[in-house]
């Protein structure tokens, strides 16, 4: 008897383990960087303030389990060390840094695909998002079109009336029309809360409702490319404070484009996003994302590569009261691109102190090939100073080399 209940244990066991191999398809991949750098003067002031010496490794491990054609569900698992830190990079690196970036269900029904958990998504190029949330995005997949429904837990208040007052939500459509060479994407995003209070990116406000209308075009042949985005923001806050109703009318424009000469390539952009010019009126005029907006940009100034900081006065990755013009080169050989690029930049209102010059930046970048999986890239960036960079008495530089590799 009890060697009949081992062998019927040991056969359910193995049709465990077995049965769901034979039904699931396992999909794995990742990312891994180590990224040497040196920030210096960022402060815009010779106070060695922001100055930074940093070594910092990334891992990103993703696994899909794969049901069928139409379900799988999809995991992404981060670790992060800074070497000699005391998390996992210092003597005996026994890390606890391990984060789960994303676990949700991606499963098609028709015409309508729908994923559900947390996730990334990218609206407006990232001038309105582009990061991890939990919620859903539910879309509509038909001939040259995609319409995408959006709905993001930004911030969960609690239990309890107040406390779901407290709640932040961001809603959006996000449709994509292609024609020939042509893509149409106008999207819409809604965010609001009855109470914003307790939320840090919005603690100034209570009631918040905002509305982006906007549109992004892309244009595309072998030897070039342009691009467009359009934003109108619109709708109300009340001021936390005063308890007054705020109307809210800002805008962001950026256009871009590339163009490739065989030996070399050459691109450019200019975006403008408008900043409020007077903070004791009814009217709030900056261009304003409460949070989920990043659009890197220049190495110092809008974290580029080495995304520790940000110059003195830059808005950094979220694109408000700002112009900035670039115009840039890149030269592919066989392992090695050259890259070369031009920023200028300035706020579009003046500071507290009656600024607005954040300066005339110059990146230099040399990435090279190592093996068929792993590239190096060096970089070199030099700000010339405007006087809103912390007052422009010192030019921030940065230099670094990072490795990578994606499996």
């Amino acid at each position: 008897m009890k060697r009949l209940l081992v062998i019927t244990l040991s056969v359910l066991l193995v049709g465990t383990l077995t049965v769901p191999a034979m039904a699931v398809d396992h999909e794995f991949g990742g990312y891994w960087r180590t990224r040497f750098y040196n920030n210096t003067d960022f402060s815009g002031v010779d106070d060695g303030s922001q100055d930074v010496q940093k070594v910092d490794t990334r891992t990103r491990l993703y696994y899909t389990a794969i049901f069928s054609d139409q379900l799988k569900l999809v995991n992404k698992f981060e670790m992060n060390a800074e070497w000699g830190d005391d998390n996992r990079g210092d003597i005996g690196a026994d890390g606890t840094d391990f984060r789960v970036k994303n676990t949700y269900v991606d499963f098609k029904v028709g015409d309508w695909n729908a994923t559900v958990g947390t996730q990334g998504y990218a609206l407006a190029r990232g001038f309105l998002f582009d990061d991890d949330f939990s919620g859903a995005v539910v879309s509509y997949m038909g001939d040259g079109i995609m319409i995408p429904v959006v709905w993001m837990k930004a911030y969960e208040g609690g239990t309890g009336d107040e406390a779901n007052d407290m709640d932040f939500d961001y809603y959006g459509v996000d449709p994509t029309f292609s024609v020939g060479e042509l893509k149409l994407n106008p999207f819409i995003l809604y965010m609001t809360s009855a109470d914003a209070s307790s939320w840090t990116s919005t603690s100034d406000f209570e009631a918040v409702d905002v509305d982006f209308l906007g549109v992004n075009g892309d244009f595309g042949t072998d030897m070039f490319s342009v691009w467009f985005t359009a934003i109108y923001e619109a709708g109300s806050m009340d001021d936390l404070a005063s308890g007054d109703s705020i109307d809210v009318a800002a805008m962001l424009g950026a256009v871009g484009g590339s163009m490739n000469l065989d030996a070399m390539s050459v691109h450019g952009q200019f975006f403008y996003a408008t900043g409020d010019d007077d903070a004791g009126d009814d009217e709030y005029n900056e261009f304003f994302v409460p949070k989920g907006a990043s659009y890197y940009w220049a190495e110092i100034m809008g974290y580029g590569v080495f995304d520790d900081q940000v110059s003195a006065g830059s808005p950094g990755d979220q694109i408000k009261d700002i112009m900035a013009f670039n115009v840039g080169v890149e030269f592919p050989m066989d392992k090695l691109t050259l890259g070369l690029d031009l920023w200028y930049a300035n706020l579009a209102e003046d500071n507290a102190a009656g600024d607005k010059d954040l300066g005339t930046e110059i990146d230099a970048t040399a990435t090279y090939q190592l093996l068929e999986d792993l590239s190096v890239q060096a970089v070199a960036a030099y700000l010339a100073a405007g006087d809103a960079t912390g007052g422009g008495d010192e030019n921030p530089m940065e230099v670094g080399v990072q490795m990578s590799l994606s499996f």
